[in-house]
């Protein structure tokens, strides 16, 4: 796929509008590519994250949704925070969850008039889905939303593992 560029690295050094992080429901940074990004943005991510609204008890962002805020330490302007389905078999509506998070946080870009934005291979990690119908979902997502939006200029995935990264490579 023409317009997307496949990556291994470090998603928090990149250069772009936006980078896209794989969240959990509250918000709150975790481990995987969520700490890394917390860590990365400093404490004002956090504070930025504790000031989105619950929508239920303890739930900031659904799962499949997703949220903006500043990039702050970032090279990043902004964060989108999307929640990734956990796999459980892939019978639970987790493939049309895990589309809604390209596709959800695509329109979120382009409703902030963002140009460029990195996304980390969602789900992928202790979520447990599994790399190849990740990346499937992923292909799939992105060539709708971009065959309709010339606006976005710059999509990237990006792996940190490098055989993620040829996962990936192998399915764009």
């Amino acid at each position: 796929m023409q317009r997307v560029e496949i990556l291994q690295g470090d998603i928090t050094t990149l250069h772009v509008d936006v980078v896209v992080n794989a969240a959990n429901e509250w918000m709150l940074g975790g481990g995987g590519v969520d700490g890394a990004i917390h860590q990365a943005a400093g404490p004002r991510l956090l504070e930025a994250c504790r000031q989105v609204p619950e929508v239920a008890p303890g739930v900031r962002c659904p799962t499949g949704e997703c949220r903006i805020t500043p990039g702050f330490d970032l090279p990043a302007r902004h964060v989108i925070h999307t929640v990734g389905p956990v796999w459980r078999g892939g019978a639970s509506g987790e493939p049309d969850l895990l589309a809604s998070c390209y596709q959800n946080s695509l329109a979120t870009a382009r409703g902030h008039g963002l140009v460029s934005i990195a996304f980390p291979a969602i789900s992928c990690g202790v979520y447990g889905y599994p790399w190849r119908g990740a990346a499937a979902v992923a292909r799939q997502s992105l060539e709708a939303f971009l065959a309709g939006d010339s606006r976005l200029q710059r999509v990237v995935l990006v792996a940190f593992e490098e055989s993620l990264h040829r996962v990936l490579r192998d399915t764009f």
